[in-house]
């Protein structure tokens, strides 16, 4: 049996992808500094104010200070150039932020809750003037931050999360807002503590997408963009190919997907234009960047080593699974 292979990357430009990496650089950077700051700024009055819906938001808001920095860091990562150790490079740990960064949303999230839920049993007094003068700020920060993200957030998993976290915060603040001025207006202490459970449930309710999004593609699943079935059936309807196995289909990144197939072409070797057609087809129609392609001609009575493998293990399994029932 003859085993051939494509290996090719398609319809990107890297000039084009390294301009969109300096503007995120710089979101980046405008982000944790505005955030850092604003984090103390806010401790400090929610001490002041005594309010709990300004300290945990502080406490929040240096959760998503993290997070920034790991998605920034992530970002870094998934551009260094692949090695004899790691030959696809770091792409993957843009991946693990957002996953990351979706556990410590949730984490952040569970510590409002915990907190609003003390200051619902054990009310306090608090300023609302000063709570709505930093919370008003915090939505100015937080807005303008999660807009330096809005239009990566659908291409690029990372910058999804970097952007929820901002996104969440300016939510958060508009809770304390709304709060503040129902203090001022009705003295009604548990307003405080009610606006920050409610504004967590949503968080948590936005936040459950990412987190499952990014899972999936930690443990390389197919990207829910891709639909396997009309993958699986392009290849298989290729002139000449008359078999098609061993598909796999999983993210290299938040940004890049890959794909690995064995097609039987029984006339012979279809040639590298054809494999090089289809790449190009896989990208356009599917988003898929980088595949590999190996042919089998099945021209002797060998089979593929890896469906050997598979009925070995299968052979296996069911061997296994008799002696349990035994």
């Amino acid at each position: 049996m003859s085993h051939q292979h494509s290996h090719s990357h398609h319809s990107h430009s890297h000039n084009e992808h390294d301009h969109e990496n300096t503007d995120y650089h710089r979101a980046f950077i405008a982000g944790l500094v505005l955030n850092s700051g604003f984090v103390l700024i806010e401790f400090v009055f929610g001490l002041l104010a005594n309010s709990v819906a300004l300290i945990a938001d502080a406490g929040h808001n240096l959760s998503d200070v993290l997070g920034l920095l790991l998605a920034w860091i992530a970002s870094l990562l998934a551009h260094r150039q692949p090695s004899a150790r790691y030959t696809y490079g770091w792409r993957k740990s843009s991946i693990l932020a957002a996953f990351l960064n979706a556990v410590f949303l949730l984490v952040a999230t569970g510590g409002i809750v915990w907190e609003a839920i003390q200051r619902c049993i054990n009310p306090g007094e608090v300023q609302g003037a000063t709570i709505i003068g930093v919370a008003t700020a915090g939505i100015l920060i937080n807005t303008g931050t999660a807009l330096m993200f809005l239009s990566g957030r659908k291409g690029d998993m990372n910058i999804r999360a970097a952007f929820q976290h901002m996104a969440a915060d300016a939510l958060v603040s508009v809770g304390v807002v709304l709060a503040g001025i129902g203090i001022l207006w009705t003295h009604w202490l548990w307003l405080d503590p009610a606006f920050s459970l409610l504004i967590s449930a949503l968080i948590i309710f936005s936040t459950w997408g990412l987190l499952k999004d990014s899972f999936h593609l930690a443990i390389d699943g197919v990207p829910n963009s891709i639909d396997e079935r009309a993958v699986r059936a392009y290849l298989s309807e290729r002139p000449g190919v008359t078999q098609m196995h061993d598909l796999h289909i999983w993210s290299m990144s938040t940004r890049e997907t890959a794909l690995t197939a064995h097609l039987v072409t029984p006339a012979g070797h279809p040639g590298d234009e054809f494999l090089t057609q289809i790449c190009q087809d896989l990208h356009k129609n599917f988003g898929i960047r980088h595949t590999t392609l190996q042919i089998e001609v099945a021209d002797s009575n060998q089979i593929c080593p890896l469906e050997t493998m598979c009925q070995i293990d299968h052979s296996i399994s069911s061997k296994n699974h008799l002696k349990r029932s035994e």
